[in-house]
């Protein structure tokens, strides 16, 4: 089912590998578009990067490109193109064109694409497999999507933050999907794992070439789970070499650097991360380890400072504190967070709700009405503006029964 909704990115992105996925798809009609703000460095830092000693050899950035050849994600063969032409001939208008396409993408009786977190690869293989992850997925659609003279490209989504349980590390996720640029301003997200809307935090669209580099990347961080340090090694430079404007890119290379023991390079690539991105969470926090490792408590203690700065200044992190009070039912607690995390993003609509929310809770209904009204105000989702609208037509009902 095609599911209409508009949603604006009111915070910056900062670009890290796509996450994995539930099996579900979608394709949502947006609005708005930010344009990538990553800042392109020297490519000679990737040139120059020093080796990894493994025994008694050395890998270094010569080897690379011979070793690890960059696959074209989105290359179509002739069985790709019948199956467009099959769905897509003599459909003129491109929002017609979309929806066929989508439907035979994801319908049972013909391509049926599920998910799978581990189904890596390029347009052909998911044709082929049947099955996807974010980045992946988002490949076949693109390839067929262009075929059918359809305007898409990747789009990164940053998802809500999630903190440890004492607050003092965070973890970053992000996500992969497809944006379709139609005439007359009309746009559309296509997902395999659509993402529930409270937890968007901003959006861009990323270049072929930064998808190639994630799919690097991601094998990277697959080879270093299990103890493949060379491969993480070589993936993770093939990466830069692909996109050197990526932050979280000399973030993961560093975290290959200190599994080796290199925690002079590993420092480097972090502190290079927050030359491209002053706010990139990641780098902050693999500092705040890394420190933490070779006893430099000084600069251990400085990157915690900046760390917990970041993380007070972000409103995300008010209302996940937010969000553990109301499990527990303690509302006044909750208040208090959401009105923080309503101070520093006053228009963000769910935080409003979930302010409004704690204050019904909280037998305040003056106040919750103001606040959800607010939170109707600026719903970008018509879906949303329907439920807050729905909730705020009950609570009325419920005080003039009380009157």
């Amino acid at each position: 089912m095609l599911s209409p909704v508009m949603r604006k990115a009111r915070y910056p992105l900062r670009p890290s590998p796509g996450r994995g996925c539930h099996a579900a798809f979608a394709i949502f009609f947006c609005t708005t578009l930010l344009a990538c703000s990553t800042t392109t460095p020297d490519i000679r830092l990737v040139s120059h990067l020093p080796p990894l000693p493994l025994g008694d050899q050395l890998v270094a950035v010569a080897d690379v490109q011979a070793r690890v050849p960059t696959p074209d994600l989105l290359a179509l063969n002739e069985d790709m193109r019948e199956f467009v032409q099959r769905y897509t001939e003599g459909v003129g208008r491109d929002r017609e064109r979309l929806m066929m396409l989508h439907r035979a993408i994801r319908g049972p009786a013909t391509l049926g694409i599920q998910y799978d977190s581990q189904a890596q690869g390029t347009a052909q293989d998911v044709f082929y497999r049947g099955s996807a992850n974010c980045l992946s997925y988002a490949a076949l659609f693109i390839a067929l999507a262009r075929e059918a003279d359809l305007n898409a490209n990747y789009q990164w989504l940053e998802v809500r933050p999630q903190w440890t349980q004492e607050g003092e590390r965070v973890m970053v996720r992000r996500h992969v999907n497809v944006v379709v640029q139609l005439p007359r301003m009309e746009r559309y997200m296509v997902d395999i794992d659509p993402q529930p809307s409270r937890d968007i935090a901003g959006s861009v669209q990323m270049s072929d070439a930064d998808a190639q580099a994630v799919h690097h990347s991601n094998i990277a961080m697959e080879a270093l789970a299990v103890g493949d340090t060379e491969q993480a090694w070589l993936q993770g430079v093939r990466a830069l070499q692909l996109s050197p404007g990526l932050a979280h890119l000399w973030v993961n290379l560093g975290v290959v650097y200190r599994s080796n023991g290199q925690h002079d390079e590993a420092e480097r690539s972090y502190l290079y991360a927050l030359q491209l991105d002053s706010k990139e969470r990641s780098a902050m926090n693999n500092l705040v380890v890394l420190y933490a490792m070779q006893g430099r408590e000084d600069e251990h203690n400085y990157w915690e400072r900046r760390v917990a700065k970041y993380r007070d200044a972000n409103p995300y992190y008010h209302a996940w504190l937010g969000d553990r009070a109301a499990k527990d039912e303690d509302w006044k607690t909750a208040a208090s967070f959401y009105e923080k995390a309503v101070a520093l993003s006053p228009q963000e609509s769910q935080l409003l709700s979930a302010l409004a929310e704690s204050h019904a809770q909280l037998d305040e209904p003056e106040t919750a009405l103001v606040y959800l009204q607010r939170a109707i105000e600026f719903a970008t989702l018509q879906s949303e503006r329907f439920g807050y609208q729905q909730q705020l037509d009950a609570m009325q009902r419920e005080r003039l029964a009380g009157t």
